[in-house]
This record gives C-alpha cells, sequence and structure tokens, in this order.
C-alpha cells in the first residue's frame, strides 16, 4: 500500500487545497458530501457583491445581471458538471421544491398522454425527500407507488428495473449515486430500460454533480435534479438546480406558477403565460447570494476538470477502504467495493458507529452517521488529502477500541 505523503506528492489536484477555508487545519472532514468547506475567494467575492452589486446599483442589480443568473449560471453548471447543451438547466428553489415540480409535471403530462399510466416506480433506499415527494404526488394525482426492493450496500441494477417497468409505468425516480452505500447507477442503461418500457426517468443527482462525471445529453435523461451546497460548495442552504430535457420544454406544465416563470414578469397581468423554454421551470425569485458562492466553486470545477476530480475521487474511497481493511478487521465495507460501481463517498458498518461518530466529532473527526450502523465518509476530491483520509481511519480504529 502507497503511504499518504508518497500520495499527496503524485496528487495533480493538491494544489486546489489551499483555496478551501479550513483545509490547511488538523481537522478531519469526512462531510464533503453533506456540505462543502468554503471556497476560500467565496467571502471576498461575497464581500464585493454587497458592496458593489447590492449596494452600489440596488434595484438596478435585477435588470443588469440578476435576473438572468438562474439561467446563465445553469449553463455553466450544465457545460462544467452535466454534460448538458445550454437552456436545459436553471437554478433557484430548494432541491424538494424542484422534485415536486419535476415529478409532478411528468406524471401530468403523462395522464394527458397516456392515462393507463398510473405507476411511480422508486426504490425503498432512494433519498427520503425523493421518496416522501412521490408519495405526495401519488396521493395527489390517483397514482400508485411501485418499490423496488434495494440492498442498503447497493443500489438499483438492471435487471431490478426491468422486473417492474412496463405499460403501466409513467415515472422513473432514481439517484444517481445512492446517498447511503454510494452506489454509483448504471445511468445510460437504466435510462434506456425506462424509455423502452414507454415511461419518463427523472435522475437525482445531489450526491454526484461536481464529483462523478455525468452526460445527461448523451444519455438521453429526461428530467434530473440536484443540490449545490455538497460537492459544488454553494454553501448551507444554497440553491438546487432542475434540468429539463429540451425536446419535453414546450410538452410539460410546471405546477408552481410563480410570476418568475411568467412570458413577461413586469407584465402583471391577470394570468399566467408560461415563459418559453427552461425559464418557465423557475417559480420565485431566484436567490442571489447562494448562486455568488456557487460561481467560485465551479471555476475551480472548471479548471481541475472533472475528469480529473473523478479520478482523485476514486483514489481518495479507494485509500480508504484499503485502510479500512487493513486497521478495522471488526468493520464491514456497506459501499461497492469496485470503484466503478463507487461514488465520491464510502460507509464502513459496526453496531458501534452512531456512538463512535459522537465521539469523532469531539476530536474535530467529522464524518456522519447513517442507519443501519453506518459511519459515512464524505470525500471532496479537491479540498481533501490523503494524509487526512489516513489521519481520520486512525481515529475510527482507536474510537472503537
Amino acid at each position: 500500500m502507497s503511504t499518504a505523503t508518497d500520495l499527496d506528492v503524485a496528487d495533480p489536484l493538491a494544489h486546489f487545497r489551499e483555496r478551501f477555508v479550513g483545509a490547511a487545519s488538523d481537522l478531519v472532514y469526512f462531510d464533503g458530501n453533506s456540505l462543502g468547506r468554503p471556497v476560500a475567494a467565496t467571502a471576498e467575492r461575497l464581500g464585493t457583491f454587497v458592496e458593489q452589486e447590492w449596494g452600489g446599483r440596488l434595484i438596478r442589480g435585477w435588470d443588469e445581471r440578476w435576473m438572468d443568473l438562474p439561467t446563465t449560471l445553469g449553463d455553466d453548471l450544465a457545460r462544467i458538471c452535466l454534460g448538458a447543451a445550454a437552456g436545459q438547466t436553471a437554478i433557484g428553489d430548494s432541491t424538494t421544491v424542484w422534485l415536486y415540480k419535476l415529478m409532478r409535471a411528468a406524471v401530468d403530462h403523462v395522464a394527458r398522454t397516456e392515462p393507463s399510466r398510473t405507476e411511480i416506480v422508486i426504490d425503498t433506499d432512494n433519498f427520503p425527500t425523493d421518496r416522501y415527494v412521490a408519495e405526495g404526488i401519488a396521493a395527489e394525482r390517483g397514482l400508485s407507488l411501485r418499490w423496488i426492493e434495494v440492498d442498503t450496500s447497493a443500489g438499483v441494477t438492471p435487471e431490478q428495473l426491468r422486473e417492474v417497468v412496463g405499460e403501466r409505468t409513467a415515472l422513473v425516480v432514481l439517484n444517481h449515486v445512492a446517498y447511503r452505500s454510494a452506489w454509483l447507477a448504471d445511468a445510460p442503461e437504466l435510462t434506456r430500460i425506462a424509455h423502452d418500457a414507454g415511461a419518463l426517468v427523472l435522475w437525482d443527482l445531489c450526491h454526484s454533480a461536481g464529483a462523478v462525471e455525468v452526460e445527461l445529453d448523451a444519455w438521453d435523461v429526461d428530467l434530473a435534479v440536484g443540490c449545490s451546497y455538497k460537492y459544488l460548495n454553494g454553501g448551507p442552504g444554497s440553491p438546487a438546480f432542475g434540468y429539463v430535457a429540451e425536446r419535453l420544454q414546450g410538452e410539460l406544465t410546471q405546477p408552481i406558477q410563480g410570476w418568475m416563470g411568467h412570458a413577461d414578469p413586469f407584465l402583471m397581468g391577470p394570468g399566467y403565460t408560461p415563459a418559453a423554454g427552461i425559464r418557465r421551470f423557475i417559480s420565485g425569485t431566484p436567490p442571489i447570494l447562494g448562486m455568488v458562492a456557487m460561481q467560485a466553486m465551479l471555476e475551480l470545477v472548471e479548471e481541475a476538470g472533472i475528469e480529473a476530480i473523478r479520478a482523485k475521487s476514486v483514489a481518495l474511497t479507494s485509500y480508504a477502504v484499503e485502510l479500512a481493511d487493513a486497521h478495522l478487521p471488526e468493520v464491514t465495507l456497506a459501499s461497492p467495493r469496485d470503484p466503478a460501481r463507487r461514488g465520491g463517498h464510502v460507509t464502513l458498518h459496526h453496531d458501534r458507529m452512531r456512538e463512535v461518530t459522537a465521539r469523532l466529532w469531539e476530536r474535530d473527526v467529522i464524518p456522519d452517521y447513517r442507519d443501519p450502523g453506518g459511519l459515512r465518509i464524505g470525500l471532496s476530491p479537491l479540498s481533501t488529502s490523503f494524509d487526512e483520509v489516513e489521519r481520520g481511519i486512525a481515529a475510527v480504529a482507536e474510537a472503537l477500541r
């Protein structure tokens, strides 16, 4: 096994670490897949925004830049991280709101065109908010849920999806990277299976955007949703994003008709006329401050390149698995061992992991915990060193003694 020092010396992305607040400290941060460290440039950028744009331009900022930021920044995100052409991605709202809008728009479209399709297919280990939103929409629209039972240390396979989709399937909702196990789904194959069954598919990209290569256009994806506070380092509560394939934008009716999605927001007319293109899926006033922080990280991702980031991610998680195998004999791996099937985090299972997590937090080692008995190690590639991984696993071993 290579040493952490050797791996850090050989790491072509090691110099990016100094561009994050707190990355040089002794704290071990294993939760970059829940909340990314702030980019150091963000503080100055926010200060400049407050003084010059907000303070200097005041309300004029909307006409000069802010009104278009959900779509211009959405195009940047699409180009840098999502493998998507311009005009299909918008930023704003929360992940839950985007999930509601796009799930509801999808099933309503299918109800109009193929009313016999009355099922939403979703797996039992999908992220909770995805499942809760699907349950609510099914109740609202008189639909039923078709559940895929999955192993919590793995995820949805093509074989499992083929067994449940069919002539009654309206929509399939899937996570690209499973929040618990880090299972990396075969997105192009699962999308093809859903389409062959005549269904639409929505991908949750929360645990992949910024860490894993995504090719929405090449995969022929219909809809996607993701957040910006994990690997996109936008900060607590930073806005989410939605992707709607261009071919569907004129067909879907979004259910939260707000003034920012109107064809002429300042007409203030008596009725709603949707804007053209992706803008029709925007609802309320855009959260500009959160987008400012997100811009700084997108610039770093573009500079480093998503392929190099993914390679670093694989190297970090593989090193964590090697160390766990060597030093944590009482622990089992609750993530795929094959790095090609694993996203940007690793989950280690032991019945005492809830207690261990609390003990580690007291020592400035910060993983998070997920039932059942899972200590989750989220390794943000640009801000995490191999030395940090080594020190963190050693702390886990000590806490388990």
